[in-house]
């Protein structure tokens, strides 16, 4: 493996939209959501052990979840556990692991990924960021992978790509395209030009530093003036006195979006962000009657029932009676009813409950 090759898993979010398995105190990427006896963080280091160095992966999240990176991933030390002293979206933490990376190896190139996504073709995935990654290592660029689309879905930003301006497998990306409704959703499917955005970048170190200093230099002043910290006891004091005045933005706004200099590499590998309940049971076995029951079916009974998203605690006796199209959840001593098609007023949900009972509930 190349040790100039690094890997940054970011597992810092809160997974609102699966309350209430997940919360703030153990997120979705800390859970096993689809029942297979594996964690999604955990899935997803191993993916990139098959990558880069185990040395060279680096988780990068919140500060209070370092004891669940340690013990779920068996980390000797919190050393590879890169910590935000403060939520602020994806352009600082990325922007500060590149910095610290470059301190550590000023040949780094890195591939940033989310640690809850669903992979279910584990060797196309390894051949596309293995790909990124020599693209990146050998070109003033930044590369990203785009999901060929399966239909017209509104839940996911897209990428352009320009067919006249390729970088071998790579297509030159013409713009990034918010969330559409459906009309236009379908007409991105039909003309074959737009991928799902997977939030999956690989770059030099320096050179997304390069383009923050053109696109983002209010946050590049911020973390450039710890540069001769990065890596040393200085680092912690750095962070936690300016850090939280960086602003919150995501990645995709800060650089993505303006940068001249952004290549996508189409692929397909059995992708999902899985950022709903709905996108569980979209790849998850069903039963005949379309129903989804995790972690133990045996425990459930389903009357005229049909699919339903179904997960509760494996020591519950549920009877489920004449519902479809709806979720069932229970977990921590809540329980979740609702249907399919209102599962994005989840996050509502949450603030109520959290308005009513307490944060304890959230």
């Amino acid at each position: 493996m190349n040790k100039n090759h690094y890997a940054i898993i970011m597992a810092g979010g809160v997974g609102s939209r699966f309350w209430p398995i997940s919360r703030k105190t153990m997120p979705k990427q800390f859970i096993d959501v689809l029942g297979t006896g594996k964690t999604l963080i955990q899935d997803t280091y191993n993916r990139f052990l098959k990558i880069v160095p185990k040395e060279n992966i680096y988780i990068l999240t919140n500060t209070n979840y370092k004891d669940l990176v340690q013990e779920q991933l068996n980390m000797d030390d919190d050393s590879h556990i890169i910590g935000e002293p403060a939520m602020r979206n994806t352009a600082p933490c990325i922007a500060y692991a590149s910095y610290k990376l470059r301190a550590l190896n000023p040949n780094a190139v890195m591939v940033i990924a989310p640690s809850d996504h669903l992979i279910q073709d584990t060797d196309v995935f390894v051949q596309a960021i293995q790909s990124a990654l020599n693209a990146a290592a050998d070109n003033d660029a930044l590369f990203t992978l785009g999901i060929k689309p399966s239909r017209p879905d509104t839940g996911y930003g897209y990428i352009h790509w320009d067919n006249e301006a390729n970088l071998g497998e790579f297509k030159k990306v013409d713009a990034f395209v918010e969330k559409p409704d459906l009309p236009t959703a379908e007409s991105y499917l039909k003309s074959g030009e737009y991928l799902w955005n997977a939030g999956i970048f690989i770059w030099k170190a320096s050179q997304l530093i390069d383009e923050l200093r053109i696109y983002s230099p209010n946050l590049n002043d911020i973390l450039e003036k710890g540069k001769d910290s990065y890596n040393t006891p200085e680092e912690e004091n750095f962070l936690l006195k300016n850090y939280p005045t960086c602003e919150n933005i995501s990645i995709d706004y800060a650089v993505m979006e303006k940068s001249k200099s952004v290549y996508v590499l189409p692929v397909d590998f059995g992708w999902s962000d899985l950022g709903t309940w709905t996108s569980v049971y979209g790849i998850a076995s069903k039963d005949e009657w379309g129903n989804v029951v995790i972690p133990d079916p045996e425990n459930i009974i389903l009357y005229n029932s049909k699919n339903c998203m179904v997960n509760v605690p494996s020591f519950k006796r549920v009877v489920i009676k004449e519902l479809e199209d709806y979720i069932i959840v229970e977990s921590n001593n809540t329980l979740m009813i609702c249907p399919k098609s209102s599962e994005q007023e989840v996050k509502q949900v949450v603030a109520d409950v959290s308005s009513k009972f307490g944060e304890s509930y959230i």
